[in-house]
């Protein structure tokens, strides 16, 4: 080959560099022209739509800047209410953190649209996110749809389709899912157990939930440690959540403060003070839809407890004494503890509306065995729960 042939081969591939340089050029332009969009007052998001878009049509393979403006679209078609559109370009988006950018670069995007969907009033996603197919072969991805579609189907209170996609979640190998991904699966859970009246699992779920937010250093982990300590006490454990290494750390945290007053109160039967720290704490604990709804549920928890206690040594009561003592009730409320409780046969009682008198009877020696029997099955049955839940944080 001649050295003037030679000269025209260098010279070639050099030009072809440069043209590679100018069209990387082009890419980040287009892309930060597209933000501009997003910065108009008011944003302009079909504009953006189609300018990220452009970023897309002029990539001659995957760029890291392709990803960025996947992410920009996903985001943007879920505030467009266009559901089947983002998740055909999130699906899009998973094939790029297996070439475009790094393992690390892959996780916080993903990351930033599960925050940016369970943040925002985004909420109302359809069944197609139910139907979509994920082609990638990774378990990890796999499971960060899942915890997407978990959190859609929270929101929803949508419990049937929840508990499908929960056990899907859970027959998943995590492998090296992030802790937060797994963190959201387990919180979701034990908002289902919630629904259900599931205290133990819901609280097992809560604690694994807790676990994971705390390992991924993400601050919902104390929101999740108040959902902790509210399933603990609907529970009725007698086992303070404080006294755990993972959460004794935030025993003290002003954001915790509130549960965990109320979990001394608990534990203790002092029903006063419990009605007291919701009321000093009314806004910061009520504050939080979820646990607003079920604080007549744990009310109603702590009165029985302590209705039990109060009535134990006596073979009759005055019910309006029994309304006192439960920081004044109505007869009523009272009536309705004590036939929720002979029901559960928790109490063997008459109870005599006329004379307002609960008159509590002598159990057959059979029953009682029967009532040990139970008794003894449900505490089984509890720490089988548990086991099961410990069993499951590790998968």
């Amino acid at each position: 080959m001649s050295s003037e042939e030679e000269y025209e081969f260098d010279y070639s591939d050099e030009d072809e560099d440069m043209e590679d340089v100018d069209l990387m050029v082009q890419v980040e332009n287009q892309y930060y022209a597209a933000k501009q969009f997003l910065e108009a007052e008011p944003p302009q998001r079909h504009g953006a739509l189609t300018a990220l878009a452009q970023v897309l049509e002029l990539q001659t393979e995957q760029t890291d800047w392709g990803f960025k403006a996947l992410k920009r679209i996903v985001k943007l078609h879920f505030e467009l209410q266009q559901h089947a559109e983002a998740m055909r370009r999130y699906e899009e988006l998973l094939g790029y953190t297996k070439t475009a950018v790094t393992r690390n670069v892959g996780e916080k995007g993903i990351n930033s649209i599960l925050d940016f969907v369970s943040t925002s009033k985004v909420r109302a996603l359809p069944v197609l996110l139910l139907n979509t197919r994920i082609r990638t072969p990774l378990l990890s991805q796999l499971l960060e749809v899942y915890a997407l579609q978990i959190q859609m189907y929270t929101a929803q209170k949508d419990n049937k389709k929840l508990v499908s996609i929960y056990e899907k979640a859970l027959r998943t190998k995590s492998g090296v899912a992030h802790p937060k991904i797994i963190g959201v699966i387990h919180e979701c859970g034990g908002k289902m157990h919630m629904m259900q009246r599931e205290w133990d699992k819901a609280r097992s779920d809560f604690f694994s939930g807790f676990k994971s937010y705390d390992e991924a250093g993400e601050p919902r982990r104390l929101q999740c440690l108040k959902y902790l300590v509210l399933a603990n006490m609907l529970s009725e454990s007698q086992v303070n959540v404080f006294d755990s290494q993972e959460a004794k750390p935030y025993e003290n945290d002003k954001e915790i403060v509130a549960m965990t007053k109320l979990t001394d109160a608990f534990l203790h039967d002092q029903i006063k003070t419990f009605e007291q720290v919701l009321s000093r704490h009314e806004e910061a604990i009520m504050a939080d839809p979820f646990i607003k709804h079920y604080i007549d549920s744990l009310l109603r928890t702590i009165r029985s407890k302590v209705l039990l206690k109060i009535v134990k040594p006596y073979r009759t009561m005055d019910t309006q004494y029994i309304a006192r003592e439960l920081n004044g009730i109505s007869l009523a409320e009272v009536e309705s503890l004590l036939s929720a409780l002979v029901l559960d046969r928790k109490i063997e009682a008459r109870i005599d509306q006329v004379r307002h008198t609960l008159v509590l009877l002598d159990r057959k020696p059979e029953e009682k065995f029967q009532t040990s029997v139970q008794s003894w099955c449900d505490t089984l049955e509890k720490l089988h729960s548990l086991t099961v839940g410990r069993i499951g944080t590790n998968m």
